[in-house]
């Protein structure tokens, strides 16, 4: 299921009453301190991390998924996870519905996000991102040889990289058509043999009384009145987290053949017919 998404396909702007306005002030307050706390101690012991370990990273990102966890704990979003995390290195891949996808795999299991260059740039966010370990990638296809250099180091490293094939978020209703680009990485021959490919579901429930796609985040609405109203909630919906069995990156032809697979996969998650490891 897939779509192109037009300003009168978005949902009404939610009003936000003054106890809601309360609830935001409390839960963005305890949310920036858990954050910068976080990104602080993050630091600190990344000092001490590289020059021991290098591009590894054993230790930061247990704090991570710490102040993950404690985000979702703040927002009041209930997670469920189903399946089992891989053990083989590999990458993991999603579908996206919204900036709480972040949040929520990364409270879920330790990974690291690939992310389009602009976002180093964005304020607050972009240091976030790069304290993490974010690996950022240019979209012109000069770059390509870059990326894949990139991606071959940082898996040697053992670190397992998420990125989420559709290239853009959504309402949460839907999977859009994977772009395969990126799995041409994982084709690289002194990996291929190697590497594993774990699809993951993310599927969001929205809060009762509220639009289905509550939690979706997409096109052109600003993060700001998301952001607001996400915090506002009373009561918060759930999201579901489905790990799929992985699958072994050598036991495709090319990059189209597993973009293609995965994407059934997950979508295959998101209606009903999971594939569960």
């Amino acid at each position: 299921m897939s779509g192109t998404w037009f300003p009168e396909n978005e949902p009404d702007p939610v009003l936000i009453n003054p106890m809601g306005w309360l609830r935001v002030v409390l839960r963005a307050s305890a949310m920036i301190f858990v954050i910068l706390f976080g990104l602080v101690l993050l630091l600190l012991v990344r000092l001490i991390e590289r020059p021991i370990w290098g591009l590894k990273r054993p230790l930061t990102p247990y704090i991570t998924q710490a102040v993950c966890k404690l985000s979702l704990l703040i927002m009041g979003l209930r997670l469920t996870v189903r399946g089992k995390w891989m053990k083989q290195n590999g990458a993991i891949i999603s579908n996206h519905s919204s900036w709480i996808d972040i949040f929520t795999l990364n409270a879920a299991k330790r990974i690291y996000f690939v992310a389009k260059s602009e976002v180093a740039n964005w304020p607050l966010i972009g240091w976030l991102s790069r304290a993490t370990g974010t690996v950022f990638i240019a979209r012109r296809s000069l770059d390509a040889k870059i990326h894949l250099g990139i991606f071959a180091e940082r898996l040697k490293a053992g670190h397992k990289l998420m990125f989420f094939p559709e290239g853009t978020s959504n309402d949460g209703l839907r999977v859009l058509s994977f772009k395969s680009t990126l799995f041409e990485a994982y084709f690289v021959p002194d990996l291929r043999d190697s590497l594993f490919i774990q699809p993951v579901t993310v599927k969001y429930s929205a809060p009762a009384g509220q639009d289905a796609r509550f939690y979706g985040w997409w096109g052109d609405m600003a993060l700001a009145p998301h952001l607001l109203k996400t915090l506002a909630q009373a009561k918060q919906g759930s999201v579901l987290l489905i790990y799929h069995a992985p699958v072994a990156v050598a036991d495709f032809d090319n990059r189209k053949e597993l973009a293609k697979y995965c994407e059934q996969v997950v979508r295959d998650g998101m209606f009903g017919g999971a594939i569960e490891s």
